[in-house]
């Protein structure tokens, strides 16, 4: 029973605290990694409300320290996302019934305890999990899903607002209803705030989820769903599985309840989930929803106007936040002769200035990146790149994978503009330059726009405001997320909304209230208060 309408309005965005010597938080925030650190972890899924302990364990280890063990977690397989999918479907009905008012404060309720009680140990298993510096770690794990849990809850009240108009007679209204089925949501390693989202956007409009994280991810992924039981989420709505991704598909695509995928990760992936998906259309009570942001090769186009330290600003930190795993990281950057000695001395400078290390010492701007797998990728490119004439290391270049997997930050400066590490994702930090005659600047824009397949971010440096406008309207196709006198990364929620076209996915723009109506499906009901009771209209009568 609804007794009123009940207002969400439109939050603030939290805070980022800084960590800053001697400050409250930076003290809290250490004591929290030496707690986590002093006990190993033992992780079991959540299916149902029930703890799963399967006994097949898999160990955690940091990968900037792989000498300590952070814990193990169970994993599971293919009876395990049987019962996760049956579990969801258990708790549907009650779930989608549940008043709106008391579905959104669960939200409302975790976002505050991630604020709180919760926000260093959000961010210190996203630290030691993942190998994010504190700050990378407030902006991800702290702030951003705080803002998308409450931005969500705000956007989602104003969709139920939307009603159609009715005329003398009759009263209209629509219903924003789950979808029929259960939402499958499948998360990526590189930030906490998409393991969050992906999962309780769709259950925050009445959907119930399955939920796979990748396993590099685990640590943080269940300290948030933690968080969720304590804020009052009901068992079965949200079900938290570690099982390979084949399994994971091979009974998520052929079950019929099955309504929608959420997702963020590789190209590959989401195109063979697509493929899937189309080939047992038949086997589906409806149409399922497919959702996804994939991968980038995002770019930095600077021209002959632009301000050297400003563009060596936003490479230094677009391309090496974070190792570079973001997929807007900026991975090509096309430079004007006139500006490449003076851009490129920064850029050697802010790179040779960059401490690499543990997460424990807050000084390390960069940390290791996630796994020996990907270690071997990235080094592959450099290695690569460094055997090609065309290519010249600006510089880093070493790798060292002796005590964590650790990556130079690495320039690359090609005369080849489709040369391999322009064209292709290394998700790494690894940025290859390519400098362009000062005066070719409309030949630059095309090399921009056809060089990849993506179309995630990309960033425009310049004073020349004549540019910046023909540069808007030539690259429109070219990135979801485009920055003016900025680096390509760093989308705050409801400020700019998250994704990107092409081969990046379906641009449903996690952060804004478009990607919400994708969880929806809407019933229009029409009442007419006076019923006619004779077929016959007036023209059928004679004159």
């Amino acid at each position: 029973m609804s007794l009123g309408y009940f207002s969400y309005p439109l939050p603030i965005n939290e805070p980022v605290l800084s960590y800053a010597p001697g400050s409250a938080e930076k003290k809290r925030q250490k004591e929290v990694l030496k707690e986590l650190k002093s006990k190993e972890a033992d992780i079991p899924m959540y299916i149902g409300g029930q703890e799963i302990r399967t006994g097949k364990k898999h160990v955690l280890r940091p990968p900037h320290e792989l000498a300590h063990t952070l814990g193990y977690f169970h994993e599971g397989d293919a009876s395990h996302v049987k019962q996760a999918i049956d579990a969801a479907l258990k708790a549907k009905a009650g779930w989608a019934s549940l008043s709106w008012e008391n579905r959104a404060n669960i939200f409302l309720k975790a976002a505050d305890l991630i604020a709180t009680k919760y926000r260093p140990y959000m961010n210190g298993t996203t630290m030691l999990g993942q190998s994010k510096n504190v700050f990378q770690a407030e902006i991800d794990s702290a702030c951003e899903i705080i803002d998308f849990l409450r931005f969500n809850v705000h956007f989602l009240s104003e969709i139920y607002k939307q009603q159609p108009i009715s005329s003398p007679g009759m009263h209209n209204r629509l219903e924003f209803r789950p979808l029929e089925g259960f939402v499958l949501a499948v998360t990526p390693f590189n930030f906490t705030a998409i393991g969050g989202n992906l999962p309780t956007s769709a259950a925050m409009c009445g959907n119930t989820v399955v939920w796979k994280p990748a396993n590099t991810q685990v640590y943080a992924a269940e300290m948030f769903m933690k968080v969720m039981i304590e804020a009052g989420l009901p068992a079965g709505v949200i079900n938290l599985v570690y099982v390979d991704g084949p399994t994971l598909g091979e009974v998520c695509f052929n079950h019929p309840d099955f309504a929608g995928v959420h997702f963020t990760g590789s190209t590959g992936v989401f195109n063979k989930m697509w493929e899937t998906i189309g080939a047992n259309m038949p086997k589906y009570k409806s149409y399922p929803r497919i959702v996804g942001e994939t991968g980038g090769k995002d770019f930095v186009l600077i021209h002959r106007s632009a301000d050297p330290a400003v563009a060596a600003t936003a490479l230094l930190r677009g391309a090496f936040e974070y190792q570079g795993q973001k997929c807007s990281a900026a991975s090509r950057a096309y430079i004007p002769s006139n500006l490449a000695e003076a851009i490129k001395a920064k850029l050697v400078e802010g790179i040779n200035g960059f401490a690499m290390g543990p997460v424990d010492d807050f000084r390390n701007f960069i940390n290791a990146v996630i796994d020996e797998k990907s270690f071997d990728k990235i080094k592959s490119y450099i290695d690569q790149a460094k055997t090609n004439p065309a290519n010249t290391i600006w510089a880093g270049g070493t790798c060292d994978k002796s005590k964590g997997y650790f990556v130079q930050p690495t320039v690359i400066a090609t005369t080849d503009p489709k040369s391999v590490t322009m064209c292709e994702e290394i998700f790494g930090p690894v940025l290859t330059v390519y400098v362009y005659p000062e005066n070719d600047f409309e030949a630059a824009m095309d090399l921009v726009d056809s060089t990849s397949p993506y179309a995630l971010t990309g960033a425009v440096i310049a004073q020349d405001r004549g540019i910046v406008e023909r540069a808007t309207d030539r690259l429109r196709q070219a990135a979801g997320n485009f920055y003016i006198n900025d680096k390509p990364t760093g989308a705050v929620v409801g400020q700019q909304p998250f994704g990107g076209a092409r081969a990046s996915g379906t641009n449903d723009k996690a952060g804004s209230i478009l990607n919400l109506y994708r969880w929806l499906s809407a019933r229009t009901i029409k009442e007419t208060f006076v019923p006619p009771t004779d077929y016959r209209y007036p023209f059928l009568a004679e004159e």
